[in-house]
């Protein structure tokens, strides 16, 4: 964090302005009504806290305003739930494809493991860390590097099995006169993708395929292009709490990677400005 620059966690005016028309309404009861709720914007900024710092739940600093950890974790269930980060991340793509930055030429596919604390749902024994548990995360990104969609496998998942998946995660963004986009024209991934079943499945979705091909030498050139979704990974994973999964459900590790690709998509608009 540069001087002067407000941290991470502070929901700016310009992001709120975004969320809060997405967030559920909540009735107080008017019998019995007990404590007053808490904001829902300082309890977002709770949740970025834990999202960017990655402590647990319990330690987040009651000194800072953003309510019990227990509170921030009910709203970031029900909002995940109620689908606010989806439709936030609709409405920021939308943003994005009215000013022409989304480029539907190319998307761009890749996925990361990361360790889990302990099994559970979307777990398994990771290949890469002597069968302990863990999770894929699964992203595709146009060909800037602006996350589509993300998904979370077990890690032992293959990472070709998640490609109609994630074609499938992509919401139909609209912004522009004609039919919502949702699809790609060409799909750019490593060998791990080679398989000549899925090429024909492309095929039949009208989408092209650009796959290194296996038992080839290094070289293929996709690099060049490949090169953005594996910084957008490197972004997921700047927000500590997703390094490692903690949360042993499921639904709780995907909304912290919901929210954390809007987190990721509103920086792109924010260089609109």
């Amino acid at each position: 964090m540069r001087r002067g620059e407000a941290p991470p966690w502070i929901v700016s005016d310009g992001l709120w302005e975004r969320v809060e028309p997405l967030l559920p309404v909540v009735e107080r009861r008017s019998r019995n009504p007990g404590r007053k709720r808490l904001p829902d914007r300082r309890v977002l900024c709770g949740i970025l806290f834990v999202l960017h710092t990655g402590i647990q739940w319990e330690f987040l600093p009651q000194e800072l305003g953003f309510g019990s950890g227990m509170t921030c974790w009910r709203r970031l269930r029900d909002w995940n739930k109620a689908g606010v980060w989806s439709r936030l991340h609709a409405v920021l793509l939308a943003e994005l494809h009215s000013a022409g930055r989304l480029d539907w030429d190319r998307a761009v596919i890749d996925s990361s493991h990361v360790r889990a604390g302990a099994a559970g749902p979307k777990s398994g024994p990771s290949p890469v860390d002597r069968a302990r548990p863990g999770s894929k995360h699964h992203v595709l990104t146009d060909g800037n590097g602006i996350p589509l969609a993300v998904v979370l496998t077990g890690g032992n998942r293959n990472d070709v099995t998640q490609l109609e998946p994630l074609l499938d995660a992509v919401p139909r963004v609209r912004g522009r006169r004609g039919r919502p986009r949702h699809r790609p024209e060409t799909v750019y991934g490593d060998r791990a993708y080679d398989h000549d079943k899925y090429r024909r499945r492309m095929r039949a979705r009208d989408v092209r395929t650009r796959f290194a091909r296996r038992g080839r030498p290094h070289g293929s050139g996709l690099g060049t292009v490949r090169w953005v979704v594996e910084r957008t990974i490197a972004w997921y994973h700047g927000m500590k709490r997703l390094r490692i999964r903690w949360e042993r459900r499921d639904d709780i590790h995907e909304a912290f990677l919901g929210l954390a690709t809007c987190i990721i998509t509103w920086r792109h608009i924010q260089r609109l400005c």
